[in-house]
C-alpha cells in the first residue's frame, strides 16, 4: 500500500503538470469570452441599424410633410392611403425596401395656431402601440402636424441592453414634423 507522503507527491508532481500544460488554453478563453464580445458586437450592429432606420423615417417624414406644405396633397385631394403609397413608401424607394410600408402609420392633424397643437403618446398603458386615424392636411394658413410610426422589431435584448419601448420587443420610431401651410 503506497503511503500518503507518496500520494501527496505524486498528486503535486500531477498538478505541476496540469498547470504547465498550455494546450487547449486559447479555446477555454475563448469560450468564455465569446458570449460577451458577440453579444456586444450585436448590439452594436442592431443600435446602428435602428439609428440608420429612424433617421431614414425622419427623412422620409420631411420629404412628404413637403408635399402637405405646398398643397400638393390638398389640390389633388389625397387620402391617407394614396398619401402613403405615393408619399411615403413608393416602389423603390428606400423607406420600401427598409420598413414594411402596410406597418408605416400615419398621423396629420391641422390647428389653427401652435399654442392649439396636442401631442398625445402613442403608447398605451401595457406598452401596446395606439395606431393613430387621422388625416386632415388642413387649408392654407393651417398649421399641421405630421407624424410617422413604424414598429422597430429588436433582436439583442439580452445583456441588460433593451432598448424596447413596446411589448414584443419593439421599439416605436417616430418622426414629427410642424409646419405652417403655404397660403
Amino acid at each position: 500500500m503506497p503511503s500518503s507522503t507518496a500520494f501527496s507527491a505524486s498528486l503535486r508532481k500531477l498538478w505541476r503538470r496540469f498547470r504547465r500544460n498550455r494546450r487547449g488554453s486559447t479555446a477555454v478563453e475563448f469560450a468564455l469570452i465569446a458570449p460577451v464580445f458577440f453579444g456586444l458586437l450585436f448590439a452594436i450592429l442592431e443600435s446602428g441599424l435602428y439609428f440608420f432606420a429612424d433617421q431614414t423615417l425622419e427623412s422620409v417624414a420631411q420629404n412628404s410633410a413637403r408635399m402637405i406644405l405646398t398643397g400638393q396633397a390638398q389640390s389633388t385631394v389625397v387620402d391617407a392611403t394614396t398619401f402613403k403609397a405615393k408619399y411615403i413608401c413608393p416602389a423603390g424607394s428606400l423607406a420600401s425596401v427598409l420598413f414594411n410600408c402596410a406597418n408605416v402609420y400615419i398621423d396629420v392633424q391641422s390647428y389653427p395656431a401652435f399654442s392649439n397643437i396636442t401631442i398625445n403618446s402613442q403608447i398605451d398603458a401595457n406598452n401596446n402601440f395606439v395606431i393613430p386615424t387621422n388625416y386632415s392636411p388642413g387649408n392654407p394658413g393651417d398649421i399641421v402636424v405630421v407624424r410617422l410610426f413604424y414598429q422597430w422589431q429588436l433582436y439583442v435584448t439580452g445583456f441588460g441592453f433593451n432598448i424596447s419601448n413596446l411589448s414584443g420587443n419593439q421599439k416605436l420610431l417616430a418622426a414629427t414634423v410642424a409646419f405652417k401651410n403655404e397660403p
